[in-house]
């Protein structure tokens, strides 16, 4: 018998009075040299009674090109790291950068499907989406053995291209910048209790 197996879990990525969004991550295997991977994520806006899905989001299907060409640059970026980390040689890296290039082109052509998997990045501040997080399961943009992938885009790349309708709920302010902590020599000391000339406290 085949030791068939099914794991799914589920997260809350965000949760707003406008937009709930929730991470699907796991694994079934049917039998062959691995288990095959299944990543969803939904963005539900429950004031409209709908799901914000890839082919719905743009107000041209052409905006996808210049979104479709800035994730690609941040995954050859990455590609190129990695590869550099790994020290190959010269022609081994060439032949490397080549597939796995094809992959990821193939993987983020300009096209609602490419970028069906999405997730808010929230500001603080007001609950509004600064990025959406673009997310290629294994297989769509590289090997298997590169796992699930990401790219963030920022709101104000996505903002010329965006719906009417869902402008509002982006913002393009940059997200605020943390407070430093002092460094630990310039804490002030605390003083603790004086002995009287008796000796007592």
């Amino acid at each position: 018998t085949v030791p068939y197996d099914l794991t799914l879990n589920f997260a809350l990525l965000a949760e707003t009075p406008q937009m709930v969004a929730v991470a699907a991550d796991g694994n079934s295997f049917l039998g062959g040299a691995h288990s095959v991977p299944i990543i969803a994520r939904y963005v539900w806006l429950p004031q409209e009674n709908k799901m914000l899905r890839a082919d719905t989001l743009l107000a041209d299907p052409a905006g996808w090109g210049p979104i479709s060409d800035y994730v690609r640059e941040q995954l050859h970026a990455a590609l190129s790291q990695r590869i550099d980390a790994d020290e190959l040689p010269p022609e081994e890296r060439a032949e490397t950068i080549r597939t796995i290039g094809k992959l990821i082109d193939l993987g983020t052509e300009p096209k609602p499907q490419s970028f069906r998997w999405f997730e808010p990045v929230m500001m603080p501040s007001d609950g509004k989406i600064m990025a959406l997080r673009f997310v290629f399961p294994p297989y769509q943009a590289g090997p298997y053995v590169d796992g699930v992938r990401t790219v963030e885009v920022p709101a104000a790349m996505l903002m010329p291209h965006l719906a009417p309708e869902y402008r509002a709920m982006f913002t393009t302010a940059p997200p605020p910048t943390p407070v430093p902590a002092p460094p630990m020599g310039d804490q002030p000391e605390l003083e603790g209790p004086r002995a009287s000339a008796t000796g007592k406290p």
